[in-house]
């Protein structure tokens, strides 16, 4: 506040203006108990920089508070994907540990989107699609490997809504791709 005194013959006015001040950006609430990316470190991933994709999209778009992330394959630390076909080629057991695969993709493609993992207010909504044998079901345990992950790094604000659902085939002969909706703080 600023005051301003003006003198006049009928004596002191005292006339109170307002100042023009930038607001004070809020602070992040912090929604975590934890350090999101220290107890990813813990868990022992690597986030890396996420590749640049293949075609005409992009990585993930931001609108409000939500990221929309496109869909992201098994990328094997060594390089390359997992590929194959669950119930033909993959046991349900190989298709989980490409689901996890997937999480760690999308984590890192996450990062690169909003900087910092303990933004994250929750994991809104999972589609996992498994590249799957005609006579397979289990698409919901391989699923897993991606969920279990993201239950793992953000806890209860890793639970989300989900389908698991099996493909006649995935590109590149990929074992399972995900794509999520994700809430964010700014």
């Amino acid at each position: 506040m600023k005051n301003l005194i003006i003198l006049g013959i009928s004596g002191l006015i005292i006339i109170s203006c307002a100042q023009n001040q930038p607001a004070e950006k809020e602070e992040v609430q912090e929604l975590y108990d934890y350090d999101v990316e220290e107890r990813v470190a813990s868990m022992d991933i690597t986030l890396t920089e996420p590749p640049a994709p293949v075609a005409n999209y992009v990585n993930s778009v931001r609108t409000g508070n939500l990221v929309f992330m496109a869909g992201k394959g098994p990328n094997k630390p060594e390089g390359g994907y997992v590929t194959g076909k669950l119930g033909a080629d993959l046991t349900v057991e190989e298709g989980y540990a490409a689901g996890r695969l997937v999480a760690i993709a999308q984590l890192s493609a996450l990062k690169a989107e909003v900087g910092d993992l303990n933004k994250v207010v929750r994991i809104v909504k999972v589609l996992g699609m498994v590249n799957s044998a005609p006579d397979f079901g289990n698409q919901p345990e391989v699923v897993n490997g991606f969920s279990d992950t993201m239950v793992e790094v953000f806890g209860e604000r890793g639970k989300h809504a989900r389908a698991a659902v099996g493909m006649g085939a995935l590109p590149r002969n990929i074992a399972i791709e995900v794509e999520m909706i994700v809430e964010v703080q700014d």
